[in-house]
């Protein structure tokens, strides 16, 4: 649990061989196949949120209306629109409707379901191995949602004009979100072994990561989200670049920068085409000190409300 992400690292082909013939991967795999992965148990407004978003006839009253339902979840929606990443015009908002406004009605969807999942990797009581993974999962998916926003930014200021299309507050949603799957896996492993089976953890944990990625697309397709959550949560592209720089690249230009700090091996493995741009980028977030750069993630984190 010393890396990033899941889906960034190699495979342990002996293990993962084993992995694969266990039974428990056999019922993934048909899981996955299927459509029958189970989804992680959010509460019911961000379920019906994710479906009014779905609907070309809902408006920002709709929304606003939905989370009225739930009180925490309003209040956390009103604090993130008024945050630095999320309130470029720095104009406070106090009701739902304006919040909903400056948002947008997907942003607000994305919102609340980032704040969901951050909340059940904390809450859900499974077993202590469990959630451990999870609760280390939330902290991998903060780091990459905030080195994210970092790298965005600094493309913005080397390029203002040229990466303006790019959006600070989606990188972070998109980090956020990035392994969401791992819940889904986690949770089956757990009633695996409630229901009496056995499987040695260190083959759970190869499962885990050769099959984040396609769990988490699944997961992120069912709910409606776009191309570049689906993109980065499996780590290939999915469609013609139209931009010269995609949250994909984002994604991979954050996490080989959290392999350098950390001075992860899987380094030597994981390669990022970049532009001049983007080489300049990487360059300058590189030569951060370490005090520095945890200063910046810590910022971004408290800046965006979540």
């Amino acid at each position: 649990m010393n890396h990033l992400s899941f889906y960034w690292l190699p495979d342990n082909r002996h293990k993962l061989i084993h992995g694969l013939e266990s039974e428990f991967a056999q019922l993934v795999e048909l899981s996955i196949s299927t459509g029958k992965i189970s989804l992680p148990p959010i509460p019911t407004v961000v379920l019906r949120v994710q479906q009014l978003c779905m609907q070309d006839s809902t408006t920002i009253s709709d929304i606003a209306d939905c989370l009225t339902d739930d009180p925490s979840l309003a209040a956390i929606v009103i604090r993130v629109a008024n945050s630095v990443v999320f309130n470029r015009r720095n104009i406070t908002c106090n009701d739902l409707i304006t919040a909903v406004s400056r948002l947008g009605i997907l942003r607000v969807r994305d919102i609340v379901t980032a704040q969901a999942i951050e909340q059940l990797k904390h809450a859900i009581n499974l077993s202590p191995e469990c959630n451990k993974i999870l609760a280390n999962s939330a902290h991998a998916s903060r780091e990459l949602g905030a080195t994210m926003v970092l790298v965005t930014e600094t493309f913005k200021q080397v390029e203002p004009e040229e990466y303006a299309y790019l959006e600070e507050e989606k990188s972070l949603l998109v980090g956020l979100l990035a392994d969401i799957g791992l819940f889904c896996l986690v949770n089956e492993y757990h009633l695996y072994l409630e229901n009496g089976n056995y499987l040695d953890e260190d083959i759970a944990m190869q499962i885990f990561q050769s099959r984040c990625s396609s769990t988490s697309k699944l997961v992120l397709k069912h709910w409606g989200f776009d191309t570049d959550f689906l993109e980065v949560a499996c780590n290939e592209e999915m469609a013609e670049q139209i931009q010269e720089v995609r949250y994909l690249d984002i994604a991979r230009i954050a996490s080989h920068l959290l392999m350098f700090r950390k001075q992860d091996d899987a380094i030597e493995e994981h390669e990022v085409e970049i532009n001049a741009t983007g080489a300049d980028v990487l360059y300058q977030l590189s030569n951060l000190s370490d005090h520095e750069f945890n200063e910046k993630l810590r910022s971004v984190i408290t800046r965006s409300g979540f």
